[in-house]
């Protein structure tokens, strides 16, 4: 298993200054330390700025465009909707489903044979192989 996908709350976090992400990251093994960001984390990120009315939304803009260049962005392409489609089954029958941008970002890891960083490990847990940490 190499490297990490970045879960929105991770980046939110990060954002808020409730967390030292270039710290943390180097503190983990090198071929952990490669972070990635799912393409729908991208959307969840780019959705908050344009809801933001105040006067900070252009600096924050401008912080998530570094952001997001700094990272790779995992594309949900047909492999990674076919392990979706088999999770979502899979919850729903074990009576147990997440939220769908969260089911999106765990077929996306699963897909990538990655793990994901979250502070929502109450969901992302249900997810069966799925490997999670939390910063």
């Amino acid at each position: 298993m190499s490297g990490i996908i970045l879960d929105t709350s991770v980046i939110i976090a990060f954002e808020k200054g409730r967390l030292d992400l270039d710290a943390w990251l180097d503190s983990l093994a090198p071929d952990d330390a490669a972070a990635a960001i799912a393409s729908i984390t991208v959307s969840e990120l780019l959705h908050g700025v344009e809801r933001d009315a105040s006067a900070r939304a252009p600096a924050r803009r401008a912080w998530l465009n570094d952001l997001i260049a700094t990272f790779a962005v995992l594309d949900f392409d047909e492999e990674c909707a076919r392990v979706h489609a088999e999770l979502w089954a899979g919850l729903e029958k074990a009576g147990h489903p997440i939220g769908s941008h969260d089911m999106l970002i765990a077929a996306t890891a699963l897909c990538h044979d990655m793990r994901v960083a979250t502070f929502n490990l109450k969901d992302f847990r249900r997810v069966p192989h799925l490997k999670v940490i939390s910063p």
